[in-house]
């Protein structure tokens, strides 16, 4: 039987009192219509390799759900491409918290709907600029923002329940930091959340589009974050940006906070370690999994990213962090507040 919604959240603090990830990074396939300067997963050989079906993520949902309820990001690649992706969201959401990352494109009002209907937790719509030249010309793909800001007023409206969100999710470069504030207001008048995330080179192999080491990014973020209540980025996840940008944060939690699935079903610590997998989603059981996940080290090494998937999660590892990220797991907090006038001045 599926688990309710206060189910799910008793399971998701039983993973997490019992020492085992709370986030998972299942790629439902590893094809995309865009072509990112900065990202290269588009080119990746895995786009040919067989993906997943709706019956294999049931069976791996059910497994996971021994551990407990996850958040579980289904991302690509982009995920809206399989025609079968509403299954796939049903089949997670009966144990899990599924969210979608997407760049928008194929979205529609009809399938906003089928998607909140079959149980999205929340959904992230990839905007990385409030001109939509400059997000289309980095996006490689003329007409990506209009399609984009569509998605995000589809979702927007599609919501069913208090407990589903939306998010503005936009990637901080080298060139868009003065982007951020007017992308925050346009979430704002449509009644989403806005989260940001630092580029990582692993994504391409070059820094080319990383934000200079400044010193002034965490400060900035943090002050629009206190000025604006949709921007929903844990302010844990942001005071840390500058240490990311200069030489990375130490103490990664990969494979013990959280863990990634590949399309094919195989376990790696973290997206960018997929080449070297620790286990097999159908071949091992739930507690080989998060054994074979604890033992790999390489992690405590790491400081190559401080994408969304590590940050937020190593928020809640933090008692500031986990404070301030409660409203939103727990209390069903699916729609930012009302913005004050007084704080838009």
């Amino acid at each position: 039987m599926a688990r309710t919604a206060v189910e799910k959240k008793f399971h998701l603090l039983r993973a997490y009192l019992a020492g085992c990830p709370v986030w998972c990074a299942w790629q439902v396939n590893y094809r995309c219509n865009f072509r990112c300067l900065f990202c290269r997963y588009w080119a990746d050989p895995m786009g040919d390799a067989p993906e997943l079906s709706v019956a294999d993520f049931e069976v791996g949902s059910r497994k996971l759900a021994q551990l407990g309820s996850l958040l579980i990001s289904l991302a690509g690649g982009e995920p809206l491409i399989r025609p079968d992706i509403v299954g796939i969201v049903a089949a997670v959401g009966e144990w899990h918290f599924p969210f979608i990352t997407t760049n928008g494109w194929f979205s529609t009002p009809e399938l906003a709907a089928d998607l909140m209907d079959a149980g999205l937790w929340g959904v992230s719509v990839s905007i990385d600029y409030a001109v939509p030249e400059r997000h289309d010309r980095r996006r490689g793909m003329p007409g990506a923002f209009e399609r984009a800001l569509a998605a995000v007023e589809h979702f927007a409206a599609a919501r069913k329940h208090k407990w589903q969100r939306v998010n503005w999710m936009a990637v901080l470069m080298d060139d868009n930091l003065d982007q951020i504030e007017p992308m925050v207001r346009m979430a704002a008048d449509r009644g989403v959340y806005f989260m940001v995330q630092p580029y990582g080179a692993r994504k391409t192999g070059t820094t080319r589009f990383a934000h200079p080491s400044d010193g002034r990014v965490s400060d900035f973020l943090l002050n629009l974050r206190a000025k604006y209540p949709n921007f929903l980025s844990n302010p844990y996840f942001l005071s840390r940006f500058d240490m990311a940008l200069d030489g990375g944060v130490p103490g990664c939690r990969a494979g013990r906070g959280f863990f990634s699935i590949d399309s094919t079903g195989q376990i790696a610590i973290c997206v960018e370690e997929r080449s070297r997998p620790v286990a097999d989603l159908f071949r091992h059981s739930a507690w080989q999994i998060v054994q074979r996940l604890r033992r790999d080290r390489v992690a405590a090494k790491c400081r190559a990213c401080w994408y969304n998937c590590r940050g937020e999660v190593e928020s809640l590892y933090d008692l500031w962090g986990l404070a301030m990220s409660l409203p939103t797991l727990l209390f069903d907090r699916g729609r930012p507040p009302v913005q004050r006038p007084s704080r838009m001045l």
